[in-house]
């Protein structure tokens, strides 16, 4: 999945993959917004198929699942950081490229992505099976990562522990590059200031991987 952007306006997308993916978006939309109001588990599947006028059938055929409707923005991100990654070659270490591709991944998303995210984000600290879900789904990209390492590096990630710390690695900068940016995000919203937007959110998870290194290297002050 590329950008919201180019998901509901490229008029090159043939007409009845543009009605897809509107209604795909319409139904990810109207669950922040129900999920926001009522409560994740008080919201009904009923109810959220009833507001964008579409049947169960419909829903089923864009997600698997209430969670994976309401972390719809994290999924953007997640697969358009595997497209952008899968097309770069690997110069200089590989973690670098992972780096890059995930900051490009950032800025290639829609317009309105972060507020989703950060809906999302919201409901997801107060909802036990939002968290579950969203940590599978990181598991799952790490895998799909250290896939795609794989054929780029010519490596089995099964002998080669290298390959599968370099997933594990890159989705704990995120990790951390995210909650600094949710925490600064909630902070100044909640004082009127200024949250930075994406390019904040770039900021705080490269200066992540930049501290990957220093933090490998951490010890007792009385040590090597």
């Amino acid at each position: 999945m590329t950008a919201h952007t180019s998901e509901t306006g490229d008029r090159t997308l043939p007409l009845r993959e543009r009605k897809k993916l509107r209604t795909r978006r319409e139904l990810a939309d109207a669950a922040l917004t129900l999920f926001t109001e009522r409560g994740f588990d008080a919201t009904t599947l009923d109810e959220l198929v009833d507001a964008v006028e579409v049947s169960k059938r419909t829903f089923f055929r864009y997600f698997s699942s209430k969670e994976e409707v309401a972390m719809a923005a994290e999924a953007e991100l997640w697969d358009t950081y595997v497209a952008v990654f899968a097309d770069r070659e690997i110069h200089g270490p590989a973690l670098t490229t992972l780096r890059e591709a995930l900051s490009a991944a950032i800025l290639n998303l829609g317009d309105d992505w972060e507020q989703r995210f950060m809906t999302a984000r919201w409901l997801a600290a107060r909802t036990p099976a939002l968290r579950d879900h969203s940590l599978l789904s990181s598991i799952t990209v790490q895998r799909r990562l250290v896939d795609e390492l794989e054929a780029k590096l010519g490596g089995d990630s099964r002998e080669d522990v290298r390959l599968r710390l370099l997933g594990e690695l890159a989705l704990s900068a995120w990790r951390c590059g995210a909650s600094n940016w949710v925490r600064a995000n909630r902070e100044s919203w909640t004082h009127g200031g200024d949250h930075g937007g994406r390019t904040a959110l770039v900021r705080h998870v490269e200066e992540a991987f930049d501290a990957l290194p220093a933090s490998l290297a951490l010890s007792t002050p009385d040590g090597p």
